[in-house]
């Protein structure tokens, strides 16, 4: 905690305990539940965490209602296309390509969000990411290649080259 509040990351770790503990079928309502825990958040705040740690809304078995999720493992973190394309619209300053690289620039102390948005989009022929600060380096297939990938993500954000 700092200043009596909690931190980002110990809040969010709560925002996941909350989602396995209960069917949270609204933003509203975890942020009642965050309220009860001794947390105020407000819902965009919510909304943020729950993008930042990859929830999705899921199905309730045997009911008609869909409630907030967080997928086990990482691997099973599969963000939607929209999601990809806003973290990409809204970091990405910069795309280059090179063989089978696409170097992408961020604003300082960003590339992170970047990176683990693109791992978690399962984007056909990115092998992976390595993130610095400013900058993410992604590895593409020999197959697809640097300058193919590069314009997929430029696709995707709706820039022109």
């Amino acid at each position: 905690m700092t200043n009596g509040r909690p931190t980002k990351h110990r809040r969010q770790h709560l925002v996941v305990r909350l989602l396995a503990d209960n069917e949270v079928s609204s933003q509203e309502q975890l942020v009642e539940l965050l309220g009860h825990e001794g947390i105020a958040a407000t819902q965009a705040t919510v909304s943020r965490d729950l993008e930042e740690i990859g929830a999705l809304k899921v199905r309730v078995p045997g009911v008609d209602r869909l409630v907030y999720a967080v997928p086990e493992l990482p691997r099973d973190q599969v963000a939607p296309v929209d999601h990809l394309r806003r973290v990409l619209g809204e970091w990405v300053v910069e795309m280059a390509a090179s063989g089978n690289l696409v170097v992408l620039r961020t604003p300082p102390g960003s590339a992170h969000v970047v990176a683990s948005a693109l791992d978690r989009a399962g984007l056909e022929g990115a092998i992976g990411t390595v993130a610095g600060d400013d900058t993410v380096l992604v590895v593409s297939s020999e197959h697809l290649g640097g300058e193919a990938l590069c314009q997929r993500l430029e696709e995707i954000t709706g820039a022109r080259s």
